[in-house]
C-alpha cells in the first residue's frame, strides 16, 4: 500500500477527474488524498490563453507542488498538457478515453445547421474557430473562457446562441443532456488528446509509476502519442489552429490532422495516414510523418506556421 497525494485544480471537472483516479487507486489498496489548488489559468479569464502563456498556466502550480513534495501526481485533461514537459517530469499513465468529440450546446437550436445566419457561437479554441468557419463562415464567433460551469452560465444568460465544448467534460459531470449535437471527426476534428486523462509525475518516482500501471489504457496511449507528436512537430500551441485525432483498429493506427485559418481566408488543410503500430515510438513516428505532410500542405496554401511554442490547446 502506498500513500499518495493528487494535486488538482479546483474546478468541478478537474475535481471529478482527480476523484475518479483517487477511487481507482483506492480500489488498488492505496491511500489517496487530494490537494486542491488554483492555477493562473483559472485566474486569468479576460484574455485568450494564446495571449497569456498557453495551457502551461493550468499545470505549472501543480508541477511545483509535485516538485516540492506536497503532491505525488497530477491528473490532467490530456489536451491541456503542454507538448514538452519540464525536465524531470513524465506522463506516467494515459487512461481510457471518453468521447473525444466536440459538442454543440444551445438552448434554442438542435444542430449547427439550425443556427441562423450571424448567430453568435462561443469558443476560445483557435482550432474550433477555424473548423467552425470552414463549416459555417456566416457565424459570428466570440471568445468564451472560464470553467465548464461558467461557460454554460454565460450561454444560459443569453450571451451566445450556442457554444462548443468537449463532449467528454459534459458527460463526466453528468451534463450529457446539455449536448444538442456532437460533431463527428469528419466535420470537426478533435484536439490532440481530447477526451483522455493523463497523469503526470516526477520521472524518478518509480513507485508511483508502479501504482499507476493498472490504470494505463495502452490503445488510448498509442493514439494520443501519435496525436501529440503531430502537435509537437508543428509547434502546436494555443496560437496554432491545429487538430489531430487517431483511432486504432487491431494493429492499424489511422491518424488524421487538420490545420485551418481562423480568419477563414485559406482552405482547410487535412492529412490522413494509416500505419501498423505496436509501440509508442511507432505512434510518434507516424505523428511526425503526418506533421511533415501537413506542414507542406499549409505552406502550399500560403499559411503561416509562425508563433510556434510547445504548449497545448485552448478550450474545455
Amino acid at each position: 500500500m502506498t500513500q499518495l497525494t493528487i494535486a488538482t485544480r479546483e474546478s468541478r471537472l478537474a475535481l471529478w477527474q482527480a476523484e475518479h483516479v483517487q477511487a481507482l487507486l483506492n480500489q488498488q489498496g492505496h491511500q489517496v488524498h487530494l490537494l486542491g489548488m488554483t492555477t493562473k489559468g483559472d485566474q486569468i479569464l479576460d484574455r485568450a490563453l494564446s495571449q497569456v502563456g498557453g495551457k502551461g498556466l493550468f499545470v505549472k502550480e501543480l508541477e511545483v507542488a509535485i516538485e516540492e513534495g506536497r503532491a505525488d501526481l497530477a491528473v490532467h485533461s490530456l489536451k491541456d498538457v503542454p507538448m514538452e514537459l519540464p525536465e524531470g517530469f513524465i506522463l506516467a499513465c494515459v487512461m481510457e478515453r471518453e468521447d473525444p468529440r466536440d459538442a454543440l450546446v444551445s438552448n434554442h437550436y438542435a444542430c449547427l445547421e439550425d443556427l441562423p445566419q450571424g448567430a453568435v457561437v462561443g469558443t476560445s479554441s483557435l482550432r474550433r474557430v477555424a473548423l467552425l468557419r470552414a463549416l459555417r463562415p456566416d457565424l459570428k464567433i466570440e471568445p468564451l473562457r472560464g470553467n465548464l460551469d461558467t461557460r454554460l452560465r454565460k450561454l444560459d444568460d443569453g450571451l451566445y446562441d450556442a457554444i462548443v465544448l468537449a463532449a467528454a467534460g459534459l458527460k463526466r459531470l453528468g451534463l450529457g443532456a446539455r449536448i444538442r449535437a456532437v460533431f463527428e471527426p469528419d466535420q470537426m476534428l478533435p484536439a490532440a488528446g481530447q477526451g483522455a486523462l493523463g497523469i503526470e509525475i516526477q520521472a524518478s518516482r518509480l513507485d508511483v509509476t508502479e501504482a499507476l500501471a493498472p490504470l494505463v489504457h495502452f490503445n488510448t496511449w498509442l493514439a494520443v502519442a501519435a496525436e501529440r507528436a503531430v502537435s509537437r512537430a508543428m509547434g502546436g500551441s494555443c496560437s496554432m489552429p491545429l487538430a489531430a485525432f487517431a483511432t486504432l483498429s487491431q494493429s492499424e493506427l489511422t491518424l488524421d490532422a487538420a490545420w485551418g485559418d481562423p480568419q477563414g481566408l485559406l482552405p482547410l488543410v487535412r492529412v490522413r495516414e494509416i500505419a501498423s503500430v505496436s509501440d509508442l515510438q511507432g505512434a510518434m513516428a507516424l505523428g511526425q510523418r503526418v506533421a511533415d505532410a501537413l506542414r507542406e500542405g499549409v505552406l502550399a496554401q500560403g499559411g503561416s506556421l509562425a508563433h510556434l511554442d510547445p504548449q497545448g490547446e485552448s478550450g474545455t
